[in-house]
């Protein structure tokens, strides 16, 4: 007979627990559906049955139809009935901010944080209860004071810092990452990443330096402050400072300078060649012992490379520049782990000084040096090919091509190789055999080679249709060859000829492309943009049409420096040439451009 009460007890109770629920969720049901007063009936009742079950639920809906006496008074019953649960204590001054009456809710928030004990888990429960409530300021304050009542500057450190994230408080992030780094340095990434993400402007930045500096005037032997005071000074692009502090570090610990280094390729990759050099410098002057004294020397000479050949440049510059890998070579000597040297010297002494004889005694010097690894015998191969074809020797730069196709065959060295041969053809005036290898290339790995491969087959193609002699286009294959040589008067003077001599030609947006690749390699990015709108405007439908948005777009974004202009030619990329090869990257730039997070952080 207990048996049968307890069986038939335990059904009426799961069947009003049943029921119970059935009304909740109809009561949200009437409140999704805006019958609040429907709600807020079934709510009541519900209350009146089990009082802690749906408490939260009913002081939630008569907040919401700002009944708030109501919730006041059910609030404060809860509390008689809980006296140690600071949960209603903290829904009530809940309800009171809703009155606007907030000094009364300060005042119990602020008893609460009066009466906390020095308990980490009665501590950590408060500040919890502070956040379900969406009281971020008093959860934080409740850490603070628990640290205090704790004695632990350190303790709280993980709920702090998400807390003013949350709160995109900059100044709390900043001093809460500034007393935690120094015990825990292994979590500078994830600080300057959580900086970066809240720095929207260089405010922030600005706050953190004046923070830093305090710091280290204080605690200068913490080396955490000034890793940072570096890492700052990066993202607002102040890159002298950024040295000087990565040399003043070094110093001090006396070490072998390997961060001054990798600062410098970092400054090199951000374009601040002078500063990059200085710190280059600086480590050379430790000399010639020093472990790093020979990759500082060639990275030196690679950013005086980039600095000189990326901007307008004099005759001085670049024989300043021949001068100091000529010097580099004297002193290791052409071998093994100088080729690069040779490499860049060539390239320099062919493209920039025309001194072709000695450009091509130095590549074949660097082939015959043993043990060269693959791909760089490949390289020296391939530029040994280009200077052989400036030099007039094209049967001896196409042998040497064909090497490199057939030991890097199904690689991109090896369609580079290909790619090149066909080139060679074209510029020679063997327009058939070029189209057929160009035909293949155009589904190349890589992208550049696919569309470089395209436009040139489709250039020949067109232009065989209107003149099957060629006679036109062989004059501005010979122009693009001296394009490619870098004789921009030569080439000129080539590209004006061509209407003289073939005045029905059908070369006219080829000729005008042309003329914009020699005024970009001039540096004359303005006269390029003349250029180049002519073919968006009245050649929007030539061969070159989706080329000349792009390099409109890549020249606004990256020299003239006008963000707007930029993404209004992307946009037409991605508006009007959806078939283009140019469209993932046109539409990966103008998200940048346009501010898209994800893409920035990428």
């Amino acid at each position: 007979m207990r048996k049968l009460i307890c069986l038939l007890y335990i059904i009426c109770l799961s069947s009003r627990l049943f029921a119970q629920n059935n009304e909740l969720q109809l009561a949200k049901q009437y409140a999704a559906n805006g019958e609040q007063q429907k709600a807020i009936e079934l709510l009541q009742k519900l209350y009146k049955d089990d009082n802690d079950t749906y408490y939260n639920d009913y002081f939630t809906t008569l907040l919401a139809l700002k009944k708030i006496d109501e919730a006041v008074n059910i609030t404060k019953k809860m509390m008689r009935k809980h006296p140690a649960d600071p949960l209603y204590i903290i829904q009530l001054g809940t309800a009171y901010t809703q009155q606007g009456a907030i000094e009364k809710a300060n005042l119990l928030y602020d008893d609460l944080i009066k009466k906390l004990q020095p308990n980490q888990n009665d501590i950590s429960l408060l500040a919890a209860q502070f956040y379900r409530t969406s009281n971020i300021d008093y959860a934080i304050k409740v850490f603070l004071e628990g640290r205090k009542l704790l004695g632990n500057e350190q303790i709280f450190t993980y709920e702090l810092i998400n807390l003013y994230r949350y709160k995109r408080d900059r100044t709390g992030l900043i001093n809460e990452y500034l007393n935690f780094l120094p015990n825990n340095p292994t979590f500078i990434s994830q600080a300057e990443n959580n900086m970066s993400a809240l720095f929207d402007d260089n405010a922030g930045y600005d706050t953190l330096k004046f923070a830093l500096l305090k710091k280290i005037q204080k605690e200068p032997q913490q080396s955490i402050f000034t890793e940072l005071l570096i890492w700052q000074y990066l993202q607002q692009k102040q890159f002298d400072q950024a040295l000087n502090q990565e040399i003043a570090l070094n110093r001090r610990q006396n070490d072998d300078g390997n961060a001054v280094f990798e600062l410098c390729r970092t400054l090199t990759a951000n374009e601040a060649y002078d500063a990059a050099i200085r710190g280059y410098e600086y480590l050379l002057s430790k000399g010639k012992e020093a472990d790093l004294y020979i990759p500082a020397k060639i990275e030196m000479l690679n950013t005086k490379n980039l600095k000189v050949t990326l901007n307008k440049y004099t005759k001085e510059d670049l024989l300043a520049l021949e001068k100091d890998y000529e010097d580099l070579l004297n002193e290791f000597g052409k071998r093994n782990s100088t080729v690069f040297a040779i490499e860049k010297l060539a390239n320099l002494k062919a493209f920039k000084l025309h001194k072709l004889k000695e450009a091509q005694t130095l590549l074949e010097e660097a082939i015959k040096i043993p043990d060269l690894r693959p791909n760089l015998l490949a390289n020296c191969k391939l530029e040994l090919g280009d200077i052989l074809l400036l030099n007039n020797q094209p049967w001896d730069a196409t042998l040497l091509y064909s090497q490199v196709e057939m030991d890097f065959k199904s690689t991109i060295v090896g369609q580079d190789a290909k790619y090149r041969n066909a080139k060679l053809a074209y510029y020679t005036g063997d327009f058939t055999w070029a189209k057929g290898q160009l035909d293949v290339l155009k589904a190349a790995t890589t992208q550049l080679i696919a569309n470089d491969a395209l436009n040139l087959s489709l250039l020949i193609g067109d232009n065989l249709a209107v003149d099957s002699s060629g006679a036109a286009l062989k004059m501005y294959a010979h122009a693009d060859l001296l394009i490619f040589a870098e004789e921009p008067a030569k080439a000129f003077a080539t590209l004006d000829s061509i209407d003289k001599k073939f005045p029905s030609n059908s070369l006219t947006p080829d000729i005008i492309m042309a003329k914009s690749r020699l005024l970009i390699q001039q540096k004359d990015y303005e006269g390029a943009v003349k250029q180049l709108k002519i073919i968006a405007t009245t050649y929007s439908t030539s061969l070159w049409a989706d080329d000349a948005n792009f390099m409109l777009g890549d020249l606004y974004e990256n020299q003239l420096f006008d963000k707007d202009q930029a993404k209004f030619y992307y946009q037409k990329i991605i508006t009007d040439f959806a078939g283009s090869l140019f469209i993932n990257e046109a539409r990966k730039r103008f998200r940048v451009l346009r501010g898209d997070k994800n893409e920035v952080a990428s």
